[in-house]
């Protein structure tokens, strides 16, 4: 079976996007194709088996929830 999935995040700007790229990179190389289009990070992942879909699904998500905390928390140090 091969499993393929898209998940698109969209951000208020282009850098936000380009963050969370770089946050999710290191830890995925090998599982996720990710690239920003204007402010959305668009993210591809194919996968012969559910269970490593799913935890690359989870780590995709984990990643992005620090991302937001990250963009939040600098964004009240200005």
């Amino acid at each position: 079976m091969e499993i393929k999935s898209t998940i698109t995040f969209t951000y208020k700007t282009k850098k936000e996007a380009e963050i969370a790229l770089g946050s999710l990179n290191p830890d995925n190389m090998n599982f996720v194709n990710a690239h920003v289009t204007e402010s959305s990070l668009i993210c591809k992942l194919e996968s012969s088996s559910l269970r490593t879909a799913l935890a690359t699904v989870d780590d995709i998500l984990f990643c992005e929830m620090m991302t937001e905390k990250i963009i939040d928390f600098t964004k009240n140090e200005e």
